[in-house]
């Protein structure tokens, strides 16, 4: 049990009057929600930070998948629940814009990797440029998947869409774990996913990585080539990862918790799992998390207004 966490109860309103309600978190299992199907790069890295903490804690930390309505139900659960640090949630950029995030303490950031461009082996395209061209002679016949309406899988689609001026359908899922089945049986012809989703299906040959999102090439994947460099110039996405508690969380709890999130972030396993997928350790305190999910939000709503992209909102209406 970590030692150093703890949380003051304070009874405001009266002068000088503090109730020494004081308690050691956490005493019990933490319960970690995800608002998305099992399988995806949020599932798999945040099982392996939950791994940590229940190391570090000497208490369950339980994964609670929660898929549904775009994302909503996992976030409804965890925006309602009891703001003590017994019920958090593991996210994923694209659901959480201005709207939603208000309702949420951000924690910890996991890490920002760039994503995988791949293809069904099916698909006549060796490289970007081939598939750029193969969709220009074919119109609305080939289709996309993504993990969602407003997630940034379909967003960076939509982007490449627009950058390379070609047609593709978009078919959301409720997670990546959820679309690979389709990707792999060839219903599905392509998606941009997280690398650390996408890249064992590539290497098993189940599906044919074009490109990676990032500016510059992984150290890990020295011969693939980057989106950029292979037919769409200056084109280049990440997505996020994180933990977040709900809105009313004390503030020293939350400080708590980043501390253990980066200092599990640093263990071997997860630095080796978070190299593959070509991302660091992010080690941000709480505020910069907050303003970093600022950031990204202000740019993709950018993008959105640019680029005329139709993102089906899924707003928390508490």
């Amino acid at each position: 049990m970590r030692k150093g966490i703890i949380v003051a109860a304070v009874i405001s309103g009266i002068s000088g009057l503090v109730a020494p309600a004081f308690a050691v978190y956490p005493d019990r299992p933490v319960r970690v929600v995800i608002p998305f199907a099992p399988g995806g790069g949020l599932d798999i890295l945040t099982r392996l930070v939950g791994k940590s903490l229940n190391e570090t804690w000497k208490q369950s930390v339980v994964i609670d998948n929660r898929a549904g309505a775009n994302g909503l139900i996992g976030m409804e659960i965890v925006a309602r629940a009891t703001p003590n640090g017994y019920t958090l949630m593991a996210m994923a950029s694209g659901r959480l814009d201005a709207h939603n995030l208000q309702f949420f303490a951000p924690i910890a950031l996991f890490a920002a990797p760039p994503s995988l461009f791949v293809v069904h082996p099916g698909v006549k395209a060796m490289t970007v440029q081939e598939f750029i061209a193969l969709a220009k002679s074919q119109p609305g016949k080939m289709n996309y998947a993504s993990t969602g309406s407003g997630a940034i899988s379909h967003l960076a689609f939509e982007l490449f869409k627009s950058m390379a001026g070609v047609n593709v359908n978009h078919i959301p899922y409720k997670g990546i774990g959820q679309a690979i089945p389709d990707l792999a049986g060839g219903r599905v012809e392509t998606t941009i996913g997280p690398v650390q989703a996408m890249l064992p299906h590539a290497k098993s040959g189940r599906l044919r990585a074009l490109g990676v999102t990032s500016a510059r090439r992984l150290r890990t994947l020295p011969d693939l080539p980057t989106v950029a460099e292979s037919g769409l110039p200056g084109f280049e996405t990440y997505g996020w990862f994180g933990m977040f508690a709900p809105r009313g969380t004390p503030g020293a709890l939350i400080a708590g918790i980043n501390a253990d999130i980066n200092k599990g972030l640093q263990s071997a396993e997860i630095t080796v799992r978070l190299d593959e997928a070509g991302a660091e350790p992010a080690a941000l305190s709480p505020a910069q998390y907050r303003a970093f999910i600022e950031r990204e939000n202000a740019q993709w709503e950018k993008v959105i207004k640019e680029k005329n992209i139709q993102v089906e909102r899924s707003r928390l209406a508490l």
